[in-house]
């Protein structure tokens, strides 16, 4: 076996538990530990007022579990390295935050974090768990047109905690905070690209395959197969690529107001990042697109991988106040 993972790390074995209680000591003023796998706010928001909770594997810090705090996620659910966490941990946070006020399950379009919240769902049925679950799904990279199911979710996840927290801590209810979410979940869309390969930190081994002169617009989060590899681009060529797409499948045009994001997946720097938001700003601009302030940051990653994802959020007045309500999380805070 051929080993090329250079990485400070222990125990293979021992990697979530280790990060998450890393994580967790940084940040004692804004989100504590539960049950080994369960992340929760420090402070607890009021049971008359929805909670919003997701889930995923570790590994794409600060996804997911970066995001709970005020204003946004009430908890997460974490995974194994790359996998989606179990059912029964799934319904255990269901149980702990069980309210009239309702929550808000959101998931990302993956295989295993679907079987697993659709399973913890009807657990929590029978347990009279009030609950609704959203799906993200905001990959276009099989097409615009593509089936809901055949779209994976990618970060855009973040920017709907943000929508989805805020209209929580307002005090709306469980079906208005489900609409003003899944409205901001049909006008988001996302593309990404890699340029370099990453490992899977328990294995040691390569997930993708990029020669060095090569790069993958379309590629998914654990390396799942894009819209095709060609040779690598310049900064200004690669956002043209990617952006116009994202305009198309999110239907904005002269006179919509957007939010843009570059979510760097772990070993790209901010420098190219920053390039590339320059050109798809100056692309949305000349056509009469107004943008509100966006984010160039690591938001959810791919270990090493070199790349980013590219996500367009076209937004309703509502989403625009949402997105500037204040918010207290380790990785994401508004004043």
């Amino acid at each position: 076996m051929h080993f090329i993972m250079k990485k400070l790390i222990n125990d293979p074995a021992n990697l979530t538990a280790e990060l998450l209680e890393g994580y967790t000591l940084a940040y004692p003023n804004k989100v504590k530990l539960v049950n080994e796998k369960i992340v929760v706010r420090a402070n607890e928001k009021a049971e008359d007022k929805v909670a919003v909770i997701s889930m995923g594997g570790s590994g794409h810090e600060p996804a997911v579990s970066g995001f709970v705090g005020d204003g946004m996620l009430d908890a997460s659910v974490v995974g194994d390295i790359f996998a989606a966490p179990g059912a029964p941990k799934v319904f255990e946070a269901l149980q702990m935050f069980k309210r009239d006020a309702g929550i808000l399950l959101v998931v990302l379009n993956h295989a295993g974090d679907v079987m697993s919240a659709n399973m913890a769902m009807q657990l929590a049925e029978r347990a009279g768990i009030k609950v609704k679950m959203l799906l993200t799904h905001e990959d276009i990279s099989a097409g615009i047109d593509t089936p809901v199911e055949d779209k994976r979710g990618l970060a855009g996840c973040v920017p709907l905690y943000k929508v989805a927290g805020a209209a929580a801590d307002e005090g709306k209810s469980l079906d208005e905070v489900y609409e003003i979410a899944e409205r901001f979940n049909q006008q988001m869309a996302t593309l990404a690209v890699a340029v370099t390969n990453c490992t899977h930190p328990q294995t040691g081994q390569a997930i993708s395959n990029l020669a060095d002169d090569e790069m993958e617009i379309g590629m998914g989060q654990h390396g799942e197969a894009g819209g095709g590899i060609s040779k690598i681009l310049t900064a200004d060529e690669t956002a043209e690529r990617m952006v116009l797409p994202l305009i198309e499948a999110t239907g904005a045009s002269s006179g919509d107001t957007v939010q843009l994001l570059i979510n760097g997946v772990g070993g790209s720097t901010l420098m190219e990042m920053n390039i590339v938001y320059r050109k798809a700003h100056q692309i949305l601009t000349e056509k009469g697109i107004t943008l509100v302030p966006g984010i160039v940051d690591e938001l959810l990653t791919v270990q090493e991988m070199g790349g980013f994802q590219m996500i367009l959020c076209k937004l309703d007045p509502d989403h625009v106040t949402y997105l500037e309500a204040p918010a207290n999380a380790p990785y994401w805070t508004t004043q």
